[in-house]
């Protein structure tokens, strides 16, 4: 016991000791912000956009994560930007469940106070929530003791995430609604995902936020045909999908699934009777239910066997998930004739790319709050590409039904939008290119301005 007491006052001692070097030889850094992602930095691109705003901006930028995979190039290659590694800790193998999770919730503190202790001091630390526990508390800690102001982005309440799996009534939910409830209200600055979460954080939570609406960055654009047929044979590579069903008689042609080359002259054409691209993303977590876009699948697979005039698909579902092994067993299962479904994880920079080739996107996101919207649609939106989305409660903020997409209910809605998109696709009078044609028109405000005129007035006026 004396022993315990003497190791934890040493920490204490050479914690207050790093705190007072770090004010002696720094002070706050003003145009220094340390963003935090208590998870994947590379799938985290609402903050990477934060970093890349503030860098572009003037401001050094430290980003705290997980460096599981790649983020965008942009980021790597800023020279105002350092991405710190945070070590990812697993549950104990054994023991009360509580207890393993205490444990990696402990080891997660105290690791990431010694990474934000051991930085330059700066003006804020934005983080992102959830994971915000024990990041929430971490973080202002850590701010108090070097003078930097606690920036929460609110992507969503944490303990509805945990309540998808263990249950509302599950004892670790209540504590993590009770810690986030306390902890939230710590902060200086709070920023929202939409309306409705602005609303409820104040109603029932007592904290101000700013709305600051996921948009799509730069590159998230329509994809020229030579740049489509390059990926298509790229993925061809590893994805049967997107390989040709028969070789061209021409030597001199390069044909994917979808689009030929002539290698003489360049030219890319779209082939006759090509199938259409439907695209999904995921998480693969509880609140996507991909058993709804299978059934659509199975009842669109009978619209072409009796003999409806509808194109094969290609359905490409990307991400990386804890379900993604339970879905891909089920999808096995199927004995699709006209239908093609491949899950690949694609590189940060093909992504855009496949959204920007696609005929339409389809998202299963329903939010465990109800209060955030799935950023996947704010990409597909930002490639021109029509979107049909499962409604929830805040959904109209972003999807509005027969303007830039369509919302279903349930699997039967679902086969029955497909059906009515892809009736004799590809037809340039169809709802898809209307869609299509409502998406270009409408001049969608990209991430960087929109984050100019929202969070740089906030941070630089307090």
């Amino acid at each position: 016991m004396a022993a315990s007491c003497v190791v934890l006052l040493a920490l204490a001692l050479t914690l207050l000791l790093l705190v007072a070097w770090k004010r002696w030889r720094w002070g706050r850094a003003a145009r220094h912000v340390i963003v935090v992602v208590l998870g994947d930095v590379g799938r985290s691109p609402r903050m990477q956009y934060h970093a890349l705003s503030l860098a572009k901006c003037g401001f050094s930028v430290t980003f705290l994560g997980f460096c599981t995979s790649k983020p965008h190039d942009e980021l790597l290659q800023s020279d105002r930007i350092q991405i710190v590694s945070l070590t990812e800790v697993q549950r104990l193998a054994v023991g009360p469940h509580i207890l393993q999770y205490g444990v990696k919730v402990v080891f997660q503190a105290v690791h990431l106070l010694w990474k934000l202790m051991c930085r330059k001091p700066a003006a804020y630390i934005f983080l992102q929530n959830p994971p915000g526990l024990p990041a929430i508390a971490v973080c202002w800690f850590a701010g108090c003791l070097c003078g930097s102001k606690l920036v929460i982005d609110w992507h969503n309440y944490g303990y509805s995430i945990m309540g998808l799996v263990h249950g509302p009534g599950h004892p670790l939910v209540l504590l993590a609604k009770w810690y986030e409830t306390l902890c939230g209200r710590l902060s200086h600055l709070n920023l929202c995902v939409t309306n409705a979460m602005r609303e409820d954080l104040a109603e029932n939570w007592g904290i101000k936020a700013v709305t600051v609406y996921d948009k799509p960055a730069s590159f998230f654009k329509e994809t020229p045909l030579d740049l489509q047929h390059q990926l298509f044979m790229k993925l061809s590579r590893t994805y049967s999908a997107f390989r040709a069903c028969s070789e061209p008689s021409d030597s001199g042609m390069e044909r994917s699934a979808f689009t030929e080359r002539d290698a003489q002259s360049g030219t890319v054409t779209c082939l006759p009777g090509r199938p259409a691209l439907l695209v999904s993303s995921t998480s693969w977590t509880e609140d996507e239910d991909f058993s709804i876009l299978l059934a659509a699948l199975e009842k669109f697979e009978q619209l072409i066997d009796d003999g409806e005039s509808l194109p094969p698909l290609v359905c490409v579902i990307t991400g990386k998930g804890p379900l993604k092994e339970y879905y891909s067993r089920l999808i096995c299962q199927k004995h699709f004739q006209h239908i093609q479904v491949c899950t690949p994880w694609l590189e940060a920079e093909d992504y855009p790319l496949l959204l920007g080739s696609a005929d339409l996107g389809v998202c299963l996101h329903r939010s465990s709050s109800g209060l955030d919207l799935p950023m996947k649609v704010v990409d597909m939106f930002g490639c021109c590409l029509p979107v049909c989305a499962v409604n929830f409660q805040c959904l109209h903020e972003l999807v509005k039904h027969e303007e830039n997409g369509l919302v279903f209910e349930d699997s039967e809605e679902l086969a029955a939008q497909l059906q009515m998109l892809f009736s004799k696709f590809p037809d340039p009078a169809g709802k898809l290119n209307q869609f299509c044609k409502n998406l270009r028109e409408s001049e969608q405000l990209r991430w960087d301005e929109s984050w100019k005129r929202t969070v740089l007035p906030l941070i630089t006026d307090t």
